[in-house]
């Protein structure tokens, strides 16, 4: 199955993507969207194009596991894609990604402009790793 993740943020949405065999994710793109109706538009699209079969949304939740109001609007966001692409929506905790992704990118020694334009797809990879890691482990 082909599963897309998506790692939302407030001015760059980070894409990646699964192999259909579930074993390795892909950096895609960033969308760059302040606008939700035109996010979910352009998400939608992406699923389309990469024949996704399954949506993971980062759940961005507090240090102590409680949901905060940016969790309670990525949620919103989540059911949003899940009425726009028909598609099953699986909202995953994403404690940390963004900061597994920024060291990541230290040791390629991506620096300024460059790091800033892959980061959020780096921490849509790391989502989407951890998601197809449980998947595999819960079998």
């Amino acid at each position: 199955m082909i599963i897309m993740s998506v790692d939302l943020g407030k001015a760059r949405t980070g894409i990646a993507v699964s192999d259909k065999g579930e074993g390795f994710a892909f950096p895609k793109t960033v969308i760059n969207e302040y606008n939700t109706e035109k996010l979910v538009t352009r998400i939608a699209e992406w699923a389309k194009e990469l024949n996704a079969e399954e949506i993971v949304v980062g759940l961005p939740k507090n240090m102590d596991g409680t949901l905060g109001w940016r969790a309670e609007e990525c949620s919103e966001i989540g059911e949003k894609i899940k009425e726009a692409t028909s598609l099953p929506v699986v909202m995953w905790d994403e404690r940390c990604t963004t900061v597994s992704a920024h060291t990541a990118l230290n040791f390629t020694d991506t620096r300024g402009k460059k790091r800033k334009n892959v980061v959020d797809a780096v921490a849509a990879v790391i989502i989407l790793e951890d998601y197809l890691a449980f998947k595999k482990n819960k079998k």
